[in-house]
């Protein structure tokens, strides 16, 4: 059986699946639920089949009977931590940014998901339903089937490499302060480009956040949108864009 066939059985229809133990009381989801609470209180590191069981009342192999590897509980856990995804309104870049604000405040609140291992895209239904939402606005604003689930990739990955960037780099510094200790090294004649921009981002005011985005990733949402836009002017001239 492959990973990815492994990982459907359990996240779709292995959550009450068992071979020894208390059948009722103990289920895959009762499981992921205490993973996802360890995972918020103590950081994925925290995270073992061990601490599960004992969180629970279980022994360790009654956890394994259920979810048999630290692999599968790890991906299970990122599924249930995801949540449901938010409901849209607006027209086509409201929605899409709604959903971006949506994604990014949840790896804000448990960054742990970005450090679960990824083998194969996600199967599970939480994240299978984010990815069904955001596709939603894209094939209304005019992108075929196979352009609108590339553009929802390349969206989720960018919010995620974003999230994930922060959380490696979050520190008392701000932006700001990073450019102008950089002023002081950064030779203007072999980083041009790099000393131009810093002294502009020391001398001007912090960009702020708007709708639930930092600027860093609001300003590259917006040019997604316009991308789209662009293109779907640009295949079909005669078609408008269409709300959600």
């Amino acid at each position: 059986m492959s990973n990815v066939e492994r990982s459907l059985e359990l996240l779709w229809a292995g959550r009450s699946r068992g071979r020894r133990g208390p059948r009722a009381q103990l289920s895959v989801a009762r499981i992921a639920d205490a993973a996802v609470r360890i995972a918020d209180a103590d950081g994925l590191e925290a995270l073992s089949m061990q601490r599960i069981a004992t969180e629970l009342g279980y022994s360790t192999m009654a956890i394994y009977n259920h979810i048999p590897g630290k692999d599968l509980l790890l991906e299970v856990a990122a599924d249930v931590g995801a949540g449901k995804p938010p409901e849209l309104d607006g027209d086509f870049r409201q929605a899409v940014r709604q959903w971006a604000a949506a994604l990014w405040a949840g790896f804000r609140a448990r960054p742990w998901i970005l450090r679960v291992p990824l083998d194969h895209a996600p199967v599970g239904p939480n994240q299978l339903a984010w990815l069904d939402r955001l596709l939603r606005p894209l094939l209304a604003a005019g992108l075929a089937g196979a352009e609108a689930r590339a553009a929802a990739l390349h969206l989720t990955a960018v919010v995620r490499g974003t999230a994930q960037i922060s959380l490696d780099m979050a520190g008392p510094r701000s932006d700001g302060e990073l450019a102008r200790a950089l002023a002081g090294v950064l030779d203007p004649a072999e980083y041009p480009a790099l000393t131009a921009v810093h002294a502009a981002e020391a001398a001007g005011s912090p960009a702020s956040e708007r709708e639930g985005l930092p600027a860093e990733l609001g300003f590259g949402v917006d040019r997604f949108l316009d991308g789209v836009e662009a293109w779907v002017a640009r295949t079909s001239p005669a078609r408008p864009v269409p709300a959600p």
